[in-house]
C-alpha cells in the first residue's frame, strides 16, 4: 500500500502538535470601565421628525416623549412646540395646547413666520374659544383634576 506523502496511511495514527496558545491579556483597569450604555438623544431635529412620525399614526404617548426630548435639547426649536400643542390637542388636553402653540410662534425667527403661520393662529382662536366656553360650565372633563372620575 502506497501512502501520499504528507498524508497518513489509512490505519497509522497521525502526530498533529498541538497549537500553542497565549493566554489572554487581562486588563488591569477593566474594572473601572463603565460598560453601561446610556441613552444619549437624537438631537431637536431628529426627535421632532420621529415626534411627527408617531403623531401621524396616532402614538400619542411617544409622539409626546419625542417633543418634550425635543424641548429639552433646545428650548428656542419652535417646531417642538408645534408638535406638542398637536399632541395635546389630539389628547385633549386644550389648555396645554394652547399654551404650546403660543410658544411655537414665540419662537419663530421672525415675526413674518409667525404672521405666515395661520393655521396654528386658527388654531389658538379655536382653542381658546373652547377654554373660555369649558370653563363657564362646571365638571367638564377638561376642567377635572387629571385621575379624578367623571361625575354620575
Amino acid at each position: 500500500m502506497l501512502a501520499v506523502a504528507g498524508w497518513p496511511a489509512v490505519g497509522q495514527d497521525a502526530q498533529i502538535a498541538p497549537k500553542k496558545t497565549r493566554a489572554p491579556e487581562i486588563d488591569p483597569n477593566a474594572g473601572k470601565y463603565n460598560t453601561e450604555k446610556k441613552y444619549v438623544p437624537p438631537g431637536a431635529v431628529k426627535s421632532v421628525e420621529i415626534g411627527n412620525f408617531y403623531l401621524k399614526r396616532r402614538k400619542y404617548k411617544g409622539a409626546l416623549s419625542r417633543f418634550q426630548e425635543a424641548v429639552q435639547e433646545d428650548s428656542s426649536y419652535a417646531p417642538a412646540y408645534l408638535g406638542l400643542g398637536r399632541v395635546y390637542e389630539q389628547i385633549g388636553l386644550k389648555q396645554k395646547a394652547l399654551d404650546n402653540y403660543k410658544k411655537y410662534l414665540d419662537a419663530l425667527p421672525s415675526e413674518k413666520d409667525a404672521l405666515e403661520a395661520k393655521g396654528v393662529q386658527s388654531a389658538i382662536a379655536r382653542l381658546e374659544r373652547e377654554v373660555k366656553a369649558r370653563d363657564s360650565k362646571p365638571n367638564t372633563p377638561d376642567a377635572r383634576t387629571p385621575g379624578t372620575p367623571p361625575p354620575n
